[in-house]
This record gives structure tokens, sequence and C-alpha cells, in this order.
């Protein structure tokens, strides 16, 4: 039978709470993943939670069942598991109305010099820089999933993939994509390493996303929310293109801007990976 825990004040309650702060995520190397959904991915990915905290209360008429299912794949991975209160689980949780399944897992902790050597001949990328807003990190990331991108490079970010809205943004394909973040000089030696040239996202250009060939080996460059790419990208970077935008607004919200430019190359890779 599962350790159960009906306070809120309880000490491991506050533990899982206080991962919500980065500081704590990065000093103990752990985060949170909450939800049905985002559980089900990470575990798919081969994520091995530390501990997995269910509130049956919380998850509807078929909570038996789910919390069957989910122990006997905590036995697999050697996983704890623990049943919540309602009160206590809502301490823990990030998110409002939390569906009663949660999971403490390590964090990703992956360089470019871990990722790009694994990827293949041909490997499209998605390079964003000083991404600020977890939200749109998570964004990208499902598009990355969704599109086939090789892997997603975060240079010099202001978020960090273990932020909890990163991992409910992506839905929980922060697990399921290849990732890593590194300094913007790192990553772009590391780039051009391996031979992988830069598509840098600006509106100070003449060329449109369309006109660039992506067929070959590409790292598709965004920038952040408010200023976009430093100039040591646009500097390094092979060809600098821009959306085509007939409105008053001057930009677009950069995990569209990824999106729209990360399925052209798509296309002209033959429709997806």
């Amino acid at each position: 039978m599962p350790d159960q825990i009906t306070s809120p004040a309880n000490p491991r309650i506050k533990a899982i709470a206080g991962l919500r702060r980065r500081r704590a995520r990065e000093q103990e190397r752990r985060t949170v993943v909450e939800g049905r959904e985002e559980l089900a991915l990470a575990l798919d990915s081969g994520v091995v939670p530390e501990l997995l905290l269910l509130c049956p209360e919380l998850m509807g008429a078929d909570a038996d069942q789910l919390v069957a299912v989910l122990q006997g794949q905590a036995r697999e991975r050697a996983s704890e598991v623990v049943l919540a209160s309602r009160g206590a689980f809502e301490k823990a949780a990030y998110r409002e109305g939390p569906d009663g399944v949660l999971a403490v897992v390590p964090t990703l902790d992956r360089r470019c010099a871990d990722v790009l050597p694994t990827l293949p001949e041909g490997a499209l990328v998605l390079l964003c820089e000083g991404v600020e807003k977890p939200g749109n990190l998570g964004a990208m990331l499902r598009t990355a999933d969704a599109a086939g991108v090789h892997a997603v490079l975060a240079a010099d970010p202001v978020t960090d993939w273990g932020n909890p809205n990163t991992v409910r943004a992506s839905k929980g394909t922060v697990f399921s994509v290849p990732v890593a973040d590194d300094s913007t000089s790192t990553t772009l030696d590391a780039l051009a390493a391996r031979g992988i040239p830069v598509v840098a996202a600006t509106p100070d250009t003449a060329t449109t996303h369309t006109e660039v060939d992506y067929r070959g080996p590409v790292a598709i460059a965004v920038g952040t929310e408010k200023t976009g790419l430093t100039d040591e990208v646009l500097e390094r970077a092979e060809h600098r293109v821009r959306i085509p935008m007939v409105g008053r607004a001057n930009s677009l919200n950069v995990s569209t801007s990824a999106a729209i430019i990360v399925y052209e190359a798509v296309r002209q890779r033959g429709g997806g990976q």
C-alpha cells in the first residue's frame, strides 16, 4: 500500500512546492511534471520519475484504474508512489485545477556537445536565443515535436527546460525532443563544427522565409520576444529571413514565427521527417 499524505504542511509536499523556484530546481536537479498527458509522454520517452504523487479524489470516475496503471508503471521504473489528499495535492501542484497526477523527475541538463553529435545527417534544428517566456519555449517544443525537428537548442536562455510552465506548455514534448542549452557563442561554434548553417529570423532583411533552401542540415534561429536575435547570431548566420506581414503589427509571437519557418522547412524537405 502506498504511503499517504493528508496534510498540506507535510515536509514532502512543501519540498515539491519549492520546485516552483528555479534556484531550487537547479540545486536539487529535479522538476515537476503535472497532468496525465504530460506524464504519459514523459514516461513513453523513457523518463524515470523519482516520485509519483497521486490524488484519487481529483482523478474522476476512473481513479482506481488509473492509480493501478500508474502504480504498475512506477514499479517497472522503481519509482516511489505516494497518495495525497486533495488539500495536500493542491498545495504541491503548480497549475490551477490539477487532475491528480504529478511526478518529480530529474531535470534536463544537456549541452550542445551532448546532443549535436547524436543527430542524423541533414538535421533540422531549432535555435531559440534568449527566450524569456516559458509558455513560448513550450509552444516551440510542441511545434518541434509535431514537425519532426531533430533538436531544440536554447542559447543564453532566460527560462529553463524544467520550468513547470515550460513542461506544461510543451504538453510533455520537452522529454520527447532532444534539447540542450549553452551560451550563444558555444551554440554557434557547435553548429559550425557540425556543418549546420544558421538561418536567422529578423524583420531587417529583404529575403522572405520561403526564398531559402532548407533541404540540407539547417538551424532555424529565433530570438527574444522584445529585441529578436543578437548581432552575434545575425552576423554568423548564412541567411537572414523575414516573414511577410501586411498588418500594422511589426512582429509575430516568437513561437508563431518559429512554427511558420519550421513548416516551410518541412514542406521543402518532403512533408515531414
